[in-house]
């Protein structure tokens, strides 16, 4: 129990045929909310920061604090530094503690991002730290043509030579997925699923869930996707949470204390639906 490798998280539940929510938190408080819901659901979780928000809440706060609820966690909890840009900010994300990082390159040409991502595992393996990949180009919902344009999905065969080439731990595809709201319902590609889960041994990792039909998820849990990251929605159930408590008068003014915690059951009950709704096969610890 307590905090776990997300490489041997991700490989578990691809053996079981289950998929982990990975929660994007931007401070101790929404960390905490998932980690309890998931300790209520009796289901391991990923919590993770994007280090785009370190002018909010430096990197080494969130990395402290979040492996700090982890270890007390009577889940098995995995921590995760999201979407690094570049190779300063993901070994950065190392130095300031995170247990697990993400090197994205792959906006860079191929042989770029195969090297970017090579430096970063080689950096990792030093520090026993986990580092997920990007291949593809899991753009941005706004975009239709991100959405539904095949070109942009990640191929299978480069995939197996990208994985092999960079040791990386698990891989972030792109297969029907955007980051952000969606301008349109996404489709996900579950033939593409089918095939990159047959050609990479490593888990597989889906962006851009905010907004992407239940019954697409479940699938792509039953397709063998793995690792499933949920921003935008995480964010908008406790913004929406706060605006209700404070319409009801139930928060009186100036009472910060108060309203930095009164999304809580909310925000449980937001996180729990999904830990459910990736477990289609009713795994259990």
């Amino acid at each position: 129990m307590a905090l776990i490798k997300v490489k041997d998280l991700l490989e578990h539940a691809t053996k079981h045929h289950y998929g982990v929510p990975a929660i994007n938190s931007v401070n101790p408080e929404t960390v905490r909310f998932a980690i309890e819901a998931a300790e209520h659901e009796r289901l391991p979780i990923i919590v993770q920061y994007f280090p785009g928000f370190a002018d909010y809440m430096p990197v080494n706060v969130m990395a402290f604090a979040a492996c700090q609820y982890a270890r007390k966690a009577s889940v098995p909890v995995a921590v995760h530094l999201d979407h690094s840009k570049g190779y300063d900010i993901a070994v950065g994300g190392i130095k300031d503690g995170f247990p697990s990082v993400m090197v994205d390159g792959s906006s860079l040409p191929y042989e770029e991002n195969v090297k970017l991502t090579q430096d970063v595992v080689n950096i990792g393996r030093v520090f026993d730290v986990d580092v997920e990949a990007e291949l593809g180009h899991v753009g941005e919902g706004s975009s239709v043509d991100d959405i539904k344009n095949s070109d942009h999905y990640t191929k299978p065969d480069q995939a197996v030579d990208f994985v092999e080439r960079t040791g990386c731990g698990s891989l972030a595809v792109a297969v029907g997925n955007a980051h952000g709201p969606y301008c349109t319902e996404p489709n996900l590609d579950f033939e593409r699923i089918k095939e990159l889960r047959a050609a990479v041994n490593i888990p597989l990792v889906m962006h851009g869930c905010s907004g992407i039909p239940d019954d697409q998820l479940q699938e792509a849990v039953n397709l063998g996707m793995s690792k499933f990251n949920i921003a935008t929605e995480y964010f908008r159930a406790i913004y929406h949470s706060m605006e209700r408590h404070m319409a009801s008068g139930k928060i009186y003014d100036g009472d910060g204390v108060s309203l930095g915690s009164c999304a809580r059951d909310d925000a449980h009950e937001f996180v729990a639906k999904k830990l459910q709704l990736l477990n289609p096969n009713h795994f259990s610890l």
